[in-house]
């Protein structure tokens, strides 16, 4: 009795930009065996090159994840999340809002050609400025919003743990923290809900301390791309993105602070911004609204403000490209 082989589909992950996070993420989801990965980049033969890389390991790795680089978007149709790190990296003494122009018309592009081959996926954006890059890419592609967010506050929020438990010289892993707002100068950290096995930082830290922390985490990307002079972070950015996928793909519903569409929650509408959010298979199942104090709010408000200012200055960017 014979009978048609059983075709067994993967979860695929697409990541646009095989630079430096593109690459580190491809490997993080692939040793994770999370999902098979298709790695696109517009240089010919270098995610070809990385994809090999990878796949060589496997052995090693132990895993048996299908590893692809390509030019072409054709080759990424029916991706089940589209992660988007192209564009070009900060240099020393620059903002992330100094790359809008730069990187507005590249993740525009890569939106439309994604959505084009995987019209069900789940977006994700890293690239900066990070809360623009999302809601360019929410409204390119037309999508719910609860399947367009950006990696912004998982990162901040482990840069702002990391340096609790360097300054208190306890596990990482003991360390919880949140950071809402913008991927920039004005993120919010919050420092009321920074805790250490249950502890509240307040009971463990004097105020000058943990001003100082909120600080350094508020130019943790910053402080990098000053030490490293060619380029900025991505092993952390990988890791942030990486848990945002396995959240997704493994239905995990972790909360996670991530850049999201807002319809009236914490008093905001139409905005992209980092806030509380459960990660499921449908993407952004549900945003917690935490209780603020005044100041909290208000600088939550600041930085949702320049974010629609910085939103209205890429799309009057968008529109002179498209005029001409």
């Amino acid at each position: 009795m014979s009978s048609s082989p059983v075709v067994c589909k993967s979860p695929r992950v697409t990541i646009v930009g095989a630079g430096r996070v593109g690459s580190t993420l491809a490997q993080r989801i692939a040793e994770k065996n999370l999902a098979d990965v298709v790695l696109l980049d517009i240089v010919e033969g270098m995610p070809q090159g990385l994809a090999l890389d990878l796949l060589e390991a496997r052995g090693l790795e132990l895993h048996n994840r299908q590893i692809s680089g390509t030019n072409n978007y054709a080759d990424t149709a029916n991706s089940t999340i589209v992660v988007i790190t192209a564009g070009f990296p900060r240099k020393p003494g620059m903002s992330r809002d100094d790359l809008l122009k730069i990187n507005a018309k590249i993740v525009v592009e890569a939106a439309k050609n994604a959505i084009a081959h995987s019209p069900h996926a789940i977006f994700i954006v890293v690239t900066n400025p990070l809360d623009v890059m999302t809601y360019l890419t929410w409204q390119t592609t037309g999508l719910p919003r609860n399947q367009v967010m950006g990696m912004a506050g998982v990162l901040d929020s482990a840069r702002f743990e990391t340096f609790i438990a360097l300054e208190l010289g306890v596990l990482p892993a003991d360390v919880k923290a949140m950071v809402l707002g913008s991927h920039g100068d004005l993120m919010v950290p919050l420092a009321r809900y920074a805790t250490v096995n249950g502890i509240p930082i307040t009971e463990l830290l004097d105020a000058a301390t943990i001003e100082n922390l909120v600080a350094r985490t508020r130019n943790g990307g910053a402080e990098i791309v000053e030490l490293m002079h060619t380029g900025g972070a991505f092993f952390a950015p990988a890791s942030a993105t990486s848990l945002m996928v396995e959240s997704i793909l493994l239905n995990q519903s972790r909360l996670l602070p991530v850049a999201a569409y807002l319809q009236g929650e914490y008093g905001l509408n139409e905005v992209v911004i980092g806030v509380p959010c459960r990660l499921g298979c449908g993407g952004v199942e549900n945003i917690l609204e935490l209780t603020l104090n005044d100041e909290e709010k208000a600088a939550l408000q600041t930085s949702a403000n320049s974010v629609r200012q910085n939103i209205q200055r890429a799309q009057e960017i968008l529109s002179t490209v498209d005029d001409r």
